[in-house]
């Protein structure tokens, strides 16, 4: 049997070359190295499971890490460069078609966000609109915090599982 190309390619990186792949996935860096740790995968199965594992053991720290590591939604996508750039604009493109007012009032409500809580607004943002978005980050802003950062973890996670899909079935290509 072989191997997807996307898990060959993968398992024949170095592990800081795999490190740097799967950081384009989830920018916190104790995940990347736990999932590279966990490497040869033979089968995608495995590949997820090992980073639900790695996700399962990270804390506060590394959730803010991750966020970090995101543009912010219809902002600049260079921030961390490479796939996450061109995932970013995938992922945004519902976005990224809406019309100004929503596209103003989603940066002042993201402004207003990371003001509040400390981190940038993390949502999936695959087949949302802006207006959606809107209204979900305006509902978010009256979370307590303590609430609110389980809730942009459980974001966070889901745009992980997504990209690494992507990253599985597309190798990683843009």
């Amino acid at each position: 049997m072989s191997l997807p190309h996307s898990l060959s390619r993968l398992n024949g990186l170095t592990r800081a070359e795999s490190e740097s792949v799967l950081g384009e996935v989830c920018g916190a860096r104790r995940w990347a190295a736990e999932v590279a740790a966990a490497r040869p995968f033979v089968r995608a199965t495995e590949l997820f499971a090992a980073a639900e594992a790695a996700w399962g053991a990270l804390g506060r720290a590394d959730w803010l890490e991750a966020f970090a590591a995101h543009p912010r939604i219809g902002g600049d996508r260079r921030v961390s460069g490479g796939d996450t750039s061109a995932w970013s604009r995938e992922e945004q493109s519902g976005f990224m078609a809406a019309g100004d007012p929503a596209r103003i009032g989603l940066a002042g409500a993201q402004r207003e966000y990371e003001r509040r809580f400390g981190w940038p607004y993390i949502v999936c943002a695959t087949g949302r609109t802006a207006d959606e978005m809107l209204a979900d980050c305006g509902a978010r802003l009256a979370n307590d915090p303590e609430v609110e950062i389980d809730l942009a973890a459980a974001e966070e996670r889901k745009i992980g599982r997504l990209r690494l899909a992507k990253l599985v079935t597309e190798g990683g290509k843009r």
